[in-house]
């Protein structure tokens, strides 16, 4: 279990005590069911940080292969009510140590549960419902992951 963590206490936003970084798949770290170009070696560098989770609908069935040798936990979800989901894994990790990002309409409810919802907008787009549940919204994934990597930007950002 990582025991690592982000800790920062940013002025009007409060504490940020992050353990876990929650993504969904499609959309947000992938276009048309392929890594994209940087992540990989992103997500490795953030793993040394927080706990990696890809939760994902797996719209194109790659996550997995995609994902293959990224330390990181994958939940591929099933059946329906992904949105639900989604934001019930996100209070099974402790909502309060997570960071999460997505895009879509099912990330919203995950997105508003975590202390922190980053909202990327590729693509695919991003739906209004990701949006507004966020707290921040990115152009990628790498921009949200340097985010963290960087906490003095997160500082910028967030602070009243």
């Amino acid at each position: 279990m990582k025991t690592s963590m982000i800790r920062l206490d940013i002025q009007g936003f409060g504490l940020l005590e992050l353990r876990h970084f929650v993504s969904d798949f499609s959309g947000t770290l992938a276009e048309d069911g392929l890594l994209l170009p940087g992540i990989r070696e992103k997500l490795r560098e953030l793993s040394e940080h927080l706990t990696v989770h890809v939760i994902t609908s797996d719209t194109f069935g790659k996550a997995r292969e995609e994902l293959r040798g990224v330390t990181c936990r994958i939940q591929v979800l099933e059946g329906h009510r992904h949105l639900t989901q989604k934001e019930t894994y996100i209070a099974s990790l402790g909502s309060d140590t997570v960071v999460a990002l997505g895009n879509g309409n099912n990330d919203a409810g995950m997105l508003r549960a975590a202390r922190l919802g980053i909202c990327v907008c590729l693509k695919e787009g991003c739906a209004v419902k990701a949006l507004t549940a966020s707290a921040i919204l990115v152009r990628s994934p790498i921009d949200a992951i340097d985010l963290l990597l960087n906490p003095k930007r997160l500082t910028a950002t967030l602070r009243m």
